[in-house]
Formats: structure tokens, sequence, C-alpha cells
């Protein structure tokens, strides 16, 4: 695992017809990546089963959306070589918590915090790092919230502990997120002062929506709550009626 990888094997990998030494490394490279997709099933499954729990229990769902990624191999050389780390299996490993991303999409606020609870609390997920882009949000405006979880893969050859990153996020942010990323794509100068601050004047108005939004959602489900209370009391009485009616005849 300590083999160095330089840029000609993620290069030339997964394209075939290569020496016997860069065929036994891509192998070894696969199976790191499977371990990581393995991983990214094992959290999915997490969220799921809590989705699921909770639409049984509370008549809706706290997840609109699951997406996953594996991060691709140029992206990990890429990445390891900007910020100077030794290029080889073990240090890949070692020093990047985002080669398996799961990026988990809700309809409010509350449900953020609420699902980053729930899947933390489990007894087989370790919490190595966590930072609240929401109520501290970046510069530019970005906001989400961002876990760094280790669980463990059960493997043919053992356990092995696997670093994924969960990134929970509103449908607004998600939105702002995906058209800012689309907008640095195109490589527009940090200079350009209007640009900079009109995306953090947009992150700012769809913050603003999503705390409207989820004022609306608790003032509703307020309102439905004391009508059920109310229903539930309202058969009470009449059922003490009835009694009553039956024990007078």
């Amino acid at each position: 695992m300590h083999q160095n990888l330089g840029y000609e094997f993620f290069n030339r990998y997964d394209i075939g017809d290569t020496p016997d030494e860069f065929t036994d490394a891509a192998g070894k490279f696969s199976e790191m990546l499977c371990w990581y997709g393995c991983a990214i099933k094992e959290i999915r499954t997490k969220l799921e089963v809590l989705n699921e729990e909770f639409k049984a229990k509370k008549s809706r769902n706290p997840i609109e959306s699951i997406r996953t990624r594996v991060k691709s191999p140029m992206s990990i050389y890429e990445k390891m070589e900007r910020r100077g780390y030794e290029i080889t299996l073990d240090s890949i490993m070692g020093e990047l918590h985002d080669i398996a991303g799961v990026r988990v999409i809700c309809p409010f606020i509350d449900d953020i915090y609420m699902v980053s609870e729930m899947i933390t609390r489990q007894d087989d997920i370790t919490v190595l790092e966590r930072k609240d882009y929401i109520k501290h949000p970046k510069p530019n405006g970005y906001r989400s919230l961002h876990l760094v979880l280790e669980i463990p893969v059960f493997l043919s050859t053992g356990k092995r502990p696997i670093k994924v990153e969960v990134q929970i996020r509103t449908m607004a942010m998600d939105f702002w997120a995906s058209l800012e990323h689309q907008i640095h794509y195109k490589k527009f100068k940090e200079d350009k002062v209007e640009i900079v601050e009109q995306l953090l004047d947009c992150a700012t108005v769809i913050y603003e929506t999503d705390l409207k939004m989820q004022s609306i959602h608790k003032e509703l489900f307020s309102v439905k709550d004391l009508r059920k209370e109310y229903s539930v009391r309202e058969s009470e009485i009449e059922k003490k009626y009835t009694k009553v009616r039956r024990l007078s005849v």
C-alpha cells in the first residue's frame, strides 16, 4: 500500500494493456475504491431506514433525496498533489476524508440537524469531524452541514473502518451550491467583486426563504396538532356522553 503512484498511474488507470507492476497497483487501487463504495452503501441504507421510520411515525420524510459518489482517480491525484501529500494508497486513505461522498437533501433546516443527530448517535458510527456551515457560512455564502463519519465495512478479510463525508443541506441550499459551482467552473476571476457580492446576496435571500418556509411549516403542523388534539377530546366527550345516556336509560 506504500507504492508511490504518480500522475502516469492515474492518467492510465482503467486503460489496460499495462506492465505487471502497474496492473498490480491498479488492482489494489480498484479494491480501495470498492471499499469506499461499500461504505457509501452502508451509510445510505442507514439513512433510508431512518427516513422510512420517520415517515411511519410522523407521516412525512425528513430526507427528500440522497446522492452519492466515489471521487474519481484523477480528482484524488490532483487533491493529493495540491496539498503536498505523498501519493500512496496508505496516504490517500489517511489524508483524504471525501473519497466517499453522500449528499442528503432535506426539506427544512430543522430536518438537517435531526437527520444529523439520528445518524451520528448510532453506535457503529464514529464522528471524526463536524463543520456547521449553516450557522457559520463560508465567506461566499455557502451553507451546508458537513460530517466526516467512519463506518466499519465487513470484508472477506475482516472489518475495515472507512471514512465517508456526508453533506446535509436543504433543497434551496443545494440549488445555490449547484449554480455557484457551475459559475466557478467557468473560471471567473475572484477579483470580479460584483459577481462575488451577487452570489452572497443570493445565498442570503435563499437562507431567509428557508427560514420562512420552516416557520410556515411549523405553523401548519401546530394547527394540525391542535385539530388532532381537539378531535381526540371531542371523541372522548362523545363516548362519556353516550355512556351516561345508556346508564340513564
